[in-house]
């Protein structure tokens, strides 16, 4: 093989490659200088010169001349009788310039070359790649899914190996080969042999960022900007954004009309929860606009501790939500504000607490300081807290944050016990008052009853000391006058009926007495049984008023 052919070899399976000239002649350089250094132990006194215009290639050594019978080093020196065989007019001290072919080299030094050029050929293509990645960091690549493996999944994307771990990947995710897959390049580095490693991931909140730059214009033109993001990859985000343009809602914007475009984002995330909150300045606004979609009553910030607190106070039946399912949605809140957030509920005037001081005699002092630090002031405060949740926020130990809850919750059972101790003799004063009540209403009754009857009676007796009267009147009457005495049997047959009808009349009057109390129905039963039939005032005056018409008739007649 010729030079020419040598190096226009070289040439092709740079172009391949992607390696440009400067980078070839580099490369072909390296490797003869290799090949030069396994023949002759050294390459101090060899040149190379290439053109790879034309694919000339020469290899010159350079030795200087010493005398005869002096040569030390054969690679640097050449004795004068040699370099005149070259040239008869080289003396000593002269520089003789001999040209190299490389069938002098044998076959071992050009295997060593090609694995040489190799080598290099895929070191320049490991930093190639390497550069060009690091420029694309921050970027989204979509590549194709070409190998699963237990703590990653491999993808290709410009024949260059991208990894995705475990810990990048929302865990809602299920690939499969051969699909795509988009994500954002994440870092780029070296492995230990030297291999790029190029980390991709879905999980990053720049990949939500970038999403959002590729379905909102705004963003992308700079009119609206994205503060700060915040997320739990494949459960929910906050994202708070900020409008330098007073007429667009940056909010707005980011959702789109009836959701469109946010739901482009939601749906590449795995259906992750989105929340978009518009920034400010004000941090106690912030930190309300954060907890959403609780509204705080009240928030007040400690920024002496480390990291700052804030204490914030909402309605009862809003505590779920500022703390949301697992708590998520207070520790997004937490990192988007930057302030350790506490949540208390909002306590009425009816509900008593106490104060956290009051148990200094049962809970140590450096417990009650540990309290205080996260804004736990009160009792009720402390029991709204898990004893997980207490030990992490005030790193107590399992049995000192035991005692605590234990001491508090105590308090609160006796206070509890002595209130329903309260409560019970005056239930039983309650419950005895209506009794002595209903014994004096019934005595009334009874005397009512009573009075009535005897009101009665007396009216009663009056219409039958006439009714006598007059029955004592009409036999001296009928045997003085006949015709009198065949009307009389008529009176006498009303006069009998009477007592029906005041026999009906008192049957409801007891009916009546009955339905007031039991006691009186019992003493009107008892009393109508024993009384017998009466007359009736009104039918006794009817038959006197008749018996008069009968005589007046009669003396008529005679």
């Amino acid at each position: 093989m010729q030079n020419s052919d040598l190096v226009s070899s070289f040439a092709e399976i740079a172009r391949e490659k992607g390696i440009d000239r400067d980078s070839l002649q580099l490369i072909v350089e390296e490797v003869f200088k290799a090949m030069i250094r396994k023949r002759y132990g050294s390459d101090d006194s060899f040149e190379i010169i290439l053109n790879p215009d034309h694919g000339d290639m020469q290899i010159i050594h350079v030795r200087e001349v010493v005398e005869n019978w002096a040569v030390e080093d054969p690679v640097t020196e050449i004795e004068e009788t040699d370099a005149q065989v070259i040239d008869e007019d080289f003396e000593i001290g002269d520089e003789v310039a001999e040209e190299i072919e490389f069938k002098d080299f044998g076959r071992r030094a050009v295997m060593t070359a090609r694995q040489t050029f190799s080598q290099r050929i895929r070191d320049i293509e490991k930093d190639n790649t390497v550069e060009w990645y690091q420029d694309l960091v921050g970027e989204v690549v979509v590549g194709e899914l070409y190998q699963m493996r237990r703590r990653e999944i491999l993808v290709m994307h410009n024949k260059a190996e991208l990894k995705m771990p475990r810990e990048e990947q929302i865990y809602r995710d299920r690939f499969r080969k051969g699909d795509m897959i988009r994500a954002v390049i994440k870092e780029v580095g070296r492995e230990s042999n030297g291999d790029p490693r190029i980390v991709i991931s879905r999980a990053d909140e720049l990949f939500m960022e970038r999403l959002f730059e590729l379905e909102v214009p705004e963003i992308d033109e700079g009119i609206v900007e994205i503060k700060k993001i915040v997320r739990e990859p494949g459960d929910r985000a906050k994202v708070a954004v900020v409008s330098y343009d007073e007429r667009i809602d940056p909010v707005g914007a980011c959702v789109g009309m009836k959701g469109s475009r946010i739901h482009s984002v939601v749906r590449e995330l795995g259906n992750e929860n989105i929340d978009v909150v518009q920034w400010t300045d004000d941090t106690v606004e912030m930190i309300k606009r954060a907890l959403s979609p609780a509204k705080p009553v009240q928030v007040l910030l400690n920024d002496q501790l480390t990291p700052p607190r804030a204490k914030v106070v909402v309605q009862a039946d809003e505590v779920s939500q500022a703390i949301g399912r697992g708590g998520i949605n207070i520790r997004l809140a937490s990192r988007l504000t930057g302030y350790e957030i506490d949540v208390y509920r909002e306590i009425s005037e009816e509900e008593e607490d106490i104060e956290i001081q009051e148990f200094s005699d049962e809970i140590p002092e450096e417990l009650l300081q540990k309290l205080r630090d996260i804004g736990c002031d009160t009792a009720r405060a402390v029991l709204e807290l898990s004893r997980d949740e207490l030990m992490r926020r005030t790193t107590m130990n399992e049995e000192e944050a035991g005692h605590v809850l234990k001491v508090i919750r105590a308090e609160f059972n006796d206070d509890d016990a002595a209130a329903t101790a309260a409560a019970a003799p005056t239930k039983e004063a309650d419950s005895a008052a209506p009794a002595v009540e209903v014994e004096a209403e019934t005595a009334e009754t009874a005397e009512t009853a009573e009075t009535a009857e005897t009101a009665e009676t007396a009216e009663d007796i009056e219409p039958e000391a006439e009714a006598s009267e007059t029955a004592e009147a009409a036999p001296s009457e009928e045997t003085s006058d006949a015709p009198e005495a065949e009307k009389a049997p008529e009176s006498t047959e009303e006069t009998t009926d009477a007592p029906e009808t005041d026999v009906k009349s008192e049957g409801a009057e007891a009916a009546v007495a009955e339905e007031a109390s039991e006691a009186e129905s019992e003493e009107a039963e008892a009393t109508k049984t024993s009384k017998a039939p009466e007359a009736d005032p009104s039918a006794a005056d009817e038959s006197t008023e008749k018996e008069s018409e009968a005589e007046e008739s009669a003396k008529e007649k005679e």
